[in-house]
């Protein structure tokens, strides 16, 4: 047995060949150390075998051999156990060698975990049992982080690479005698401040390797308990700063805020000590002191520490906004000098850092409290302000979040500027137009949850949105002009009656103001281009104005709308279009005296009039038709005009009959003559005198000559549905069936 462990263990593999071995003959140590358990059961004397296992000829297998009966020893009680491990760790420093030393005391670590003299084990002696316990595992963590340190020094220097990886893949059994030291139920807080972490602490700095001083660190702060992490506090981040300016120290710390947000989380009740032991500033202060001893440290790692920090605070303090702030002034001091962030990993770890409130709060009027929040904006890029501004958008739609004063308003604008203003944008920069749409619409969207109860303050909250939004850029206003326009309309309807305010003229905001507002945000929209959005908009003002009984702003509403649509829209169908939004609205409108509305009304039978296409101009003719009968008002309803359009509808009809007879038969025109009908009936059940018994049958019998011609499906149904109007009417009775009786189908 003896020879077969030390061929095992004298040999020379790699470092997978040699783990192997050393598994298999701790196989046959385990085996060896029942057969030594038989034989001190048998009456052989385990102080005997103790001495004789130290005659072994080479001193690698003597050491295994020695610690192999050494645990028989411990077992059998004929010796206190503080004195057999005390011997053992002493005598395992016989062995020097990197590699072979390490696994030596890896083999110690794990016969001796069971055997330690900790409190309430079978092997607890005298009062400082436990010490005795700590400074066998620290004696052996110590001279093993000393042999793991010192394979990155032997070989030449092309190896290195593969020596780190090698040390990489033993750094576990280093690691394991802190995880055995966790596990003492001696261990308490008190010996773990005074005795195990300054001791750790000490062997960590004192090595000066980089992957020690990682590892070492990162296993202290995940194996040991959180709550002797927030008591000493102040000695583990002392020792950050002395670690060697490579060391990963973000990702460290980092850790360690993740562990005590968590242990915060689960355990309300720990929150008061977090203030007791001011954790926030010894955090605080740790990670200044470690950026200024790092010089060099990159902007990524500085910014991810303080963002850690801050998802520290709002878990740990989220009532304390000043801390929040206080994280966010720090890291504002670190960027400053720096200019615009362009690395992409430091800008994103930035949005993730502004993006943190947003997330904690729901509630982006808690975001805008924080001064220094505006100020870290400013470091970001114009593409990554961009990204900042949607994820703040997307907080306030996601959540509801009303923005009610104008204060706060214009420090919204200013955190989203990256979306609504293109002054400072380099030339030549391509934008998606898809995503420039999509984040355009996202602001459109914002406008609405701008909002207050009280007029005047609203009124301040729309004047700072048309400051910023005019000095956006031509290609933002056909998104951001729309919304703004109908936020303004809705407050003209939250303004008192003239004789219910008690200002009346002398109010800070009245109606005639507000609409002198509106023309100077839509005038800027024909120069965008957008002349048939400004016109649409000019036509809903005029209602508005209508509404407020204002006749000369609505008046000047449509001019406005009458001059766009004179000199702008061109198209064929967007004149369509147009001229049927200017007959219905002006339809709807009774604000205007005889005078303005006789000129209104005259120009729009004159556009229609004018149309290109003669359906066209039949229809916008025939539609004029309402604007001189309004039921509800005696003052517009003039059936000499109403007869007068039906005729130049039907004139218009005709000679667009006459134009298609031409080989292609009168099929359209007749579609034309039973639309005229439709109104003939309309105005003839209102009741107008003009409108005779005698021309509704003189068309119908128009019609049905015209249904001569080549067959038009459409036209077929649209005259049959109306002849079942008629007769339907007819059965109906009452005034109305008197009427339509007297009709001669």
């Amino acid at each position: 047995m003896l020879s077969s462990i030390r061929l095992r263990c004298s040999a020379s593999y790699g470092l997978r060949s040699y783990h192997l071995t050393n598994m298999r003959a701790f196989d046959e140590l385990r085996k060896l150390e029942i057969f030594f358990m038989e034989e001190t059961r048998r009456g052989c004397s385990v102080i005997e075998l103790y001495e004789l296992v130290q005659h072994a000829g080479n001193i690698l297998p003597r050491l295994y051999l020695l610690c192999t009966a050494g645990s028989v020893y411990i077992k059998t009680k004929e010796a206190p156990a503080k004195e057999i491990l005390k011997d053992l760790v002493e005598m395992c420093r016989g062995i020097q060698h990197p590699l072979r030393g390490l696994f030596l005391r890896s083999y110690l670590a794990q016969i001796s975990r069971d055997k330690l003299p900790d409190i309430g084990s079978e092997y607890e002696g005298d009062a400082d049992t436990v010490t005795d316990a700590v400074e066998f595992v620290l004696l052996n963590f110590t001279e093993m982080n000393k042999l793991w340190v010192r394979m990155q020094h032997q070989g030449p220097a092309r190896d290195k690479e593969r020596r780190e990886k090698e040390r990489g893949e033993l750094r576990d059994l280093v690691g394991k005698n802190l995880h055995v030291l966790s596990q003492l139920e001696g261990v308490d807080l008190d010996m773990y401040r005074d005795t195990v972490l300054p001791r750790v602490l000490e062997q960590i700095v004192n090595c000066r390797d980089e992957i020690a001083q990682y590892y070492l660190i990162d296993c202290i702060i995940q194996v040991f308990p959180d709550e002797y992490h927030l008591q000493t506090l102040d000695v583990l981040l002392g020792a950050c700063p002395q670690l060697q300016p490579s060391v990963d120290i973000m990702t460290v710390l980092s850790r360690l805020m993740e562990r005590l947000s968590n242990y915060a989380a689960l355990n309300a009740e720990v929150l008061p000590y977090f203030l007791q032991v001011e954790a926030f500033s010894k955090l605080n202060n740790a990670i200044g002191k470690v950026i200024e001893a790092q010089e060099d440290m990159p902007i990524l790692s500085a910014v991810t520490l303080y963002s850690s920090l801050l998802k520290f605070t709002l878990h740990v303090h989220p009532d304390r906004l000043d801390y929040a702030d206080q994280v966010l002034g720090s890291c504002v001091k670190q960027l400053s000098g720096k200019g615009k962030i362009n690395d992409t990993r430091a800008t994103r770890e930035i949005v993730s850092l502004l993006s943190a409130p947003l997330e904690k709060y729901n509630d982006v009027v808690i975001a805008l409290k924080l001064t220094n929040y505006p100020l870290v904006v400013e470091y970001l890029d114009n593409e990554t302000k961009r990204i900042m501004a949607t994820v703040i958008i997307r907080s306030i739609m996601k959540n509801n979040t009303l923005i009610t004063t104008a204060e706060k308003v214009e420090a919204l604008l200013e955190l989203i500027k990256g979306l609504i203003n293109d002054l400072d944008e380099p030339q030549g920069l391509e934008v998606d137009e898809d995503d420039f749409e999509e984040e355009q619409n996202s602001v459109a969207r914002l406008v609405h949850m701008l909002y207050n109860d009280d007029t005047e303050e609203m009124f301040k909250i729309i004047s700072i949105l048309k400051k910023h939004f005019l000095t956006g850029g031509p290609k933002r206003l056909k998104f951001t002009i729309p919304p703004l326009v109908v936020s303004t309309l809705k407050l003209i309807r939250r303004l008192p009656v003239e004789g219910d305010n008690p200002f009346g003229k002398e109010a800070s905001v009245t109606a005639t103001k507000i609409f002198q507002f509106l023309n100077q945000i839509i005038e800027a929209l024909p120069n965008v281009p957008s002349p048939d959005l400004a016109f649409r908009l000019y036509l809903q003002c005029a209602e508005a104005a209508n509404k407020c009984d204002e006749e000369p702003i609505a008046y000047e509403f449509f001019t406005q709308a009458y001059i766009l649509y004179e000199e702008e829209i061109s198209d064929s169908k967007a004149q369509v279009t147009a001229l049927q939004l200017i007959i219905g609205t002006l339809q709807r409108m009774h604000v205007f005296g005889v005078e303005n509305r006789d000129t209104l009304t005259h120009k729009a039978t004159g556009y229609s009039a004018k149309l290109l296409k003669k359906p066209d101009q039949c229809r916008a003719v025939y539609a004029c038709s309402h604007l001189f009968w309004l039921e509800d008002h005696e003052t517009i309803q003039d059936g000499d005009r109403v007869l007068l359009c039906l005729k130049r509808a039907l004139k218009i009809a005709n000679s667009a009959q006459q134009m298609g007879s031409n080989g292609q038969g009168s099929a359209g025109s007749v579609t034309l003559f039973i639309e005229i009908l439709n109104k003939y009936l309309y105005f003839y059940e209102k009741g107008i005198p003009q409108i005779t018994v005698e021309s509704v049958e003189s068309l119908i019998q128009l019609i049905k000559n015209e249904e001569s011609m080549p067959s038009d499906p459409y036209a077929e149904s649209l005259f049959a549905s109306t002849l079942q109007f008629m007769e339907f009417q007819k059965q109906k009775g009452g005034a109305i069936g008197d009427r339509y009786e007297e009709i001669k189908v």
